[in-house]
């Protein structure tokens, strides 16, 4: 049994070092996106942390309805953390939210707790 999964985990690593940087991005998206994650968005005004929306499980770079281009925003869905204390409080609601590419302050982590 321990000899089978050493081999997959070989099998795999020599995959993935054979796939370029963009394809093991994507791979890791894929995997993430299926696993789903704890996020944290927060947007900055300058230096003041102005919204944050916790517990977002992917943030997704919108596409062209016609053409599938690539278009300069995010969005997602996450609850909108309105006291800022990192915790999904009861009465703060899960919102859509959009995320310009142009001159948006904001920083997208995992969150640690």
């Amino acid at each position: 049994m321990k000899s089978s999964f050493a081999l997959f985990v070989v099998a795999i690593s020599a995959l993935l070092a054979a796939c370029t940087q963009e394809q093991q991005n994507q791979i890791s998206r894929s995997v993430q996106n299926w696993t789903g994650t704890n996020g944290v968005l927060e947007i900055y005004a300058g230096d003041k942390l102005v919204r944050r929306f916790v517990r977002i499980d992917k943030m997704t770079t919108a596409t062209g309805t016609d053409d599938g281009s690539p278009r300069s925003y995010r969005y997602g869905y996450g609850v909108l953390d309105e006291n800022l204390n990192m915790i999904a409080d009861p009465g703060e609601k899960k919102v859509y939210f959009e995320i310009s590419d142009f001159g948006s302050n904001y920083i997208f982590f995992e969150n640690p707790r």
